[in-house]
């Protein structure tokens, strides 16, 4: 089992960017598709980007994040990252990493899909 830690979360104006940052230990990092989940208060936790254990290709994207965010690994360094650019208030939410080997493209978006979360990180995006 991979333990998962996220980093970068914090609070920004709206049209702000911040980098988050998950840290994996224990596991065959490669081995596993990661994605970046957000939960806002009252709200289903909600896949926003996903990508596969090569990362040569990001499987996924929120719609309400096209051309917004950006997700990459490195496998070298257990690390994957997401860059999120011109935030809106929207996007105010706990974000969490997570990590699975049963992804594939028809659950790609269910959290149930993946086994392994790290404990999140806050994003607050105000005026």
């Amino acid at each position: 089992q991979v333990q998962l830690a996220e980093s970068g979360g914090g609070s920004v104006q709206p049209g702000g960017s911040l980098r988050l940052s998950c840290k994996a230990s224990g596991g065959a990092f490669n081995t596993y598709t990661m994605g970046w989940f957000r939960q806002a208060p009252g709200k289903e936790r909600e896949a926003v980007a996903v990508i596969a254990g090569s990362g040569r290709s990001t499987r996924f994207y929120a719609d309400s994040v096209k051309g917004r965010f950006t997700m990459s690994r490195e496998n070298a360094q257990n690390t994957v990252t997401l860059q999120m650019n011109s935030l809106k208030a929207e996007d105010t939410a706990v974000y969490y990493c997570a990590a699975g080997r049963r992804v594939i493209t028809s659950n790609t978006r269910n959290p149930s899909a993946y086994d392994n979360w790290g404990p999140g990180t806050q994003v607050t995006v105000s005026s």
